[in-house]
């Protein structure tokens, strides 16, 4: 699958739903999240995060940081409180708009769309800290996912900091993802996205899972220091690691 697609679906998400779309909390469907309650779980994912480098003595500096997969700025807007500024980006244009709307109060939060299959954009060592969370699990393609975490490697400075989350196993019950299909097929023939998403209750995320293994030797290979992997099982059975690094 290429990005064109998944750009459309993110595009549809984000005109329709877009605080779930990041945050997909059932009982928030359909235009219920609050922005305070949305941004504060940003601001505690955020401290978290850094609490767990912190005890592995990293970042060293605190200077810029990347938050790949931005959404509406959940996370942005709590970096840019503990770093000088904070580049988001998104594949959506719509959810980078958004993001800049609600930021607009923080000088400190860039906001930019990334459809390449890389980060080509920033040079090498740009960034303190680079964090992606419950992002590249909906990016289609394991060898393309895995190419952005060499990517995050790339940008990150020496004494920085990596923070990714990526589901490490699904049970076989939820592969198929036949929702997502009917929704694409439906969505071909004309059925409006609000329909769908609204009505139906369909919609257009794709899960991946990536083992843990395969993550840690691409780590590796791309020069990155593995230091600490939290792992999770949610009441569906699927198994989520985090993922921190320095280099």
């Amino acid at each position: 699958m290429d990005l064109t697609a998944h750009r459309r679906d993110w595009e549809d998400l984000a005109r329709i739903d877009p605080l779930w779309a990041v945050l997909s909390d059932p009982s928030k469907r359909s235009g219920n999240w609050d922005p305070e309650e949305f941004f504060a779980s940003g601001e505690r994912d955020v401290a978290a995060f850094l609490g767990v480098c912190g005890r592995h003595g990293f970042p060293r500096r605190r200077a810029s940081a990347l938050d790949f997969g931005c959404g509406a700025g959940r996370l942005t807007r709590a970096l840019v409180t503990r770093f000088e500024y904070c580049v988001g980006v998104d594949i959506s244009e719509p959810m980078v708009e958004l993001a800049r709307d609600f930021s607009r109060d923080r000088p400190g939060c860039l906001f930019a769309v990334n459809d390449s299959d890389d980060l080509a954009r920033f040079e090498d060592a740009s960034f303190d800290f680079v964090v992606s969370h419950i992002t590249l699990q909906h990016v289609p393609g394991r060898e393309r996912i895995l190419g952005y975490v060499r990517e995050f490697v790339r940008v990150l400075r020496p004494g920085g900091a990596l923070v990714f989350q990526l589901p490490s196993s699904m049970p076989l019950r939820y592969r198929p993802q036949l929702g997502r299909h009917v929704y694409r097929g439906l969505r071909s023939l004309g059925v409006p996205a609000v329909t769908l998403q609204r009505r139906l209750h369909l919609q257009p995320m794709r899960m991946s899972a990536v083992s843990v293994d395969a993550v840690s030797r691409t780590l590796q290979e791309a020069g990155a220091d593995l230091v600490e992997v939290e792992t999770h099982r949610d009441g569906a059975g699927v198994v989520s690691a985090g993922y921190y690094a320095t280099v």
